[in-house]
């Protein structure tokens, strides 16, 4: 399968692959204002604005096993091709919910990766 066209959830020797752009959020200054803007701004837009995902995961960061933890929330968005990621992110909706994670994020910038999931189901 080429990288372009492969579907979202491609079967390949027992693994499920993914492409997706993930952010890693800093502790933010205020946990309180930053959740309020995260739950009630920055969710409903990438719901509404990142055309051609898959789904979303939206994970809070419990801590680390040598103490405090780098990032406070996980956000991946998930794409069924790199073509779709890559439209989306030209994309104005795309452009817009990406500024806005950078504004709400008060512990400094969010650290914004492209990344391909294998998903191993047992």
């Amino acid at each position: 399968m080429g990288e372009g066209g492969s579907p979202a959830l491609a079967q390949q020797g027992g693994k499920h692959v993914w492409r997706e752009v993930g952010r890693d959020y800093p502790t933010p200054t205020d946990v309180e204002a930053f959740e309020r803007r995260y739950q009630t701004e920055h969710v409903p837009m990438a719901v509404e604005k990142l055309g051609g995902k898959s789904d979303i995961v939206a994970t809070k960061v419990l801590g680390a096993p040598g103490g405090s933890a780098p990032f406070y929330r996980i956000a991946e968005v998930h794409f069924p091709s790199m073509d779709a990621l890559n439209a989306c992110a030209a994309s104005e909706g795309g452009k817009e919910t990406l500024a806005h994670a950078a504004a709400i994020s008060s512990g400094g910038p969010p650290v914004i990766l492209v990344a391909e999931d294998e998903t191993y189901t047992f």
